[in-house]
């Protein structure tokens, strides 16, 4: 195929497989930042849901047909490129919109703007549709669509006044607290391919509002967070909102924290594991940091006898993370080097046990923090069936943390002896209260509302008297 230049409107068959679709500019002084963004849609013109949507800040679909590979400058010259893999496009994704977002300005100051389609396998240009603007701060560069089992692709130039919160709308995304804008195109959509009117059961997403301020404390996407299965990913934008919203009734919109799973793997807690009850648990707490902690990471530990930091556990490789290191103890009365058929990221369970030490395991978690400072406090999850015996280190221990940035957040997986763990608030002696604590006889039954409003009821309380006492 031959480079073709485009007029508003026009089409052309595309015969490669994986093409990349490039917004060029010229960069200076004045010229707003440039985003691209693409939208799947389904024939009745909507997204499905919020991961139909690929940016800056979720650059891969899930499908892998379609990701976000970022800007690139060269003397002067901008650009920031969507690569869709034509052959991989999910078959209920009828068109695929390529689209704009101007910050700090609009579009007509955007010098030499065009759109350029190009076979990514030989980086030769197939069409280049240069575009004129005006107040427009989102724009529809072009779209790839299916006719008859092919694909084609149509220069289409329309322009939003409403920035990127009217243009999402119009697709069937909700941006959060933005009132829903009416379009103001540049020129007429094409009449084989208008956009959809959202309707009353349209999805939501969180999607980055160009022109509309997102509420304080609104679910943020994380890196990596593209990368879950579908039926995960839900889960987990559900519950990343439930964790907003009980942030926000506790006065605690927009913290930030490091957070710190401590998993108990000692012999009672065998048959919450074989149940797949603390795999759950690890899934709910991903909700946890991605909301407080944007990076897409937490640590974690797991402890009986003995201690054993586990790898970091990033969101986009939460399954494979739940299989490898969600286990409970092992013993071998004859052990001889790393057991067998251990992946090598793993923790060889036998040298953790399965008695319980918690004083060991807070103090490796509390010499980590000093030896990580960072600016945000910590939140400590810490999940235990109980079992509490070395109640007097365990009080020493929590008692010279009081100093420290971090806050210990206990929770009972039944009705086992808890120990200082439940005595821990009204101990006196301290000047700020820097444990929490709660038991559940099944937490698989505690709704997920429920849940993070019990898990961060005191973090916020103690966020503000250890800011008054100096301590953060």
């Amino acid at each position: 195929m031959t480079a073709s230049s485009m007029s508003k409107g026009s089409n052309l068959p595309v015969d490669a497989r994986v093409v990349r679709v490039e917004l060029a500019w010229a960069a200076g002084s004045g010229v707003p930042d440039i985003d691209a963004s693409a939208l799947l849609l389904t024939e009745a013109g909507q997204v499905r849901d919020d991961a139909d949507f690929v940016f800056y800040n979720q650059p891969r679909h899930a499908s892998d047909a379609v990701a976000h590979l970022g800007k690139r400058s060269v003397a002067g010259a901008a650009g920031d490129t969507v690569e869709v893999d034509l052959g991989a496009v999910e078959p209920a994704v009828e068109r695929i919109v390529l689209c704009a977002s101007a910050d700090g300005g609009t579009f007509g100051q955007v010098p030499g703007l065009a759109l350029r389609l190009l076979d990514a396998s030989t980086g030769s240009e197939l069409a280049r549709f240069d575009m004129v603007a005006g107040t427009e701060t989102a724009f529809i560069g072009g779209e790839l669509y299916r006719r008859q089992g092919k694909w084609k692709f149509r220069a289409v130039g329309q322009g939003y006044a409403s920035g990127l919160a009217g243009l999402a709308t119009d697709f069937g995304i909700t941006v959060d607290d933005a009132p829903r804008p009416a379009a103001a195109p540049a020129v007429p959509p094409p009449p084989s391919a208008p956009p959809a009117a959202p309707t009353a059961s349209a999805p939501a997403a969180s999607a980055p509002a160009a022109s509309a301020p997102s509420r304080p404390g609104a679910p943020r996407l994380t890196k990596g967070e593209e990368r879950l299965p579908v039926d995960m990913r839900k889960r987990l934008s559900l519950r990343k909102e439930q964790v907003a919203v009980s942030l926000r009734k506790h006065g605690a919109a927009d913290v930030v924290a490091r957070v710190v799973l401590v998993l108990d793997a000692s012999g009672s807690m065998s048959f919450l594991y074989s149940k797949g009850v603390v795999a759950d648990v690890v899934e709910r707490m991903a909700a946890v940091a991605a909301q407080l902690d944007d990076d897409g990471e937490m640590q974690a530990w797991t402890f009986a006898s003995n201690p054993a930091r586990l790898p970091d556990l990033r969101l986009g490789e939460l399954p494979e993370w739940l299989r490898l290191h969600v286990r409970v103890g092992e013993v071998g009365l004859f052990r001889r080097g790393r057991k067998k058929g251990l992946d090598p990221s793993q923790v060889d369970m036998r040298d953790v046990g399965i008695q319980n030490e918690e004083q060991k395991v807070i103090a490796e978690v509390r010499a980590f923090v000093r030896d990580n400072p960072t600016s945000a406090p910590t939140l400590v999850l810490f999940f235990s069936d109980g079992g509490v015996y070395r109640n007097k280190e365990i009080e020493r221990e929590l008692r010279e943390a009081v100093e420290e940035p971090v806050f210990w957040q206990f929770v009972g997986l039944g009705k086992s002896n808890y120990g200082v763990l439940e005595r821990f608030d009204t101990l006196a002696g301290r000047r700020v209260d820097n444990v929490g604590f709660f038991a559940v006889d099944d937490i698989g039954t505690v709704p997920d509302a429920e849940l993070y409003d019990r898990l961060l009821s005191e973090f916020p309380q103690w966020i503000t008297a250890a800011g008054r006492a100096g301590i953060l």
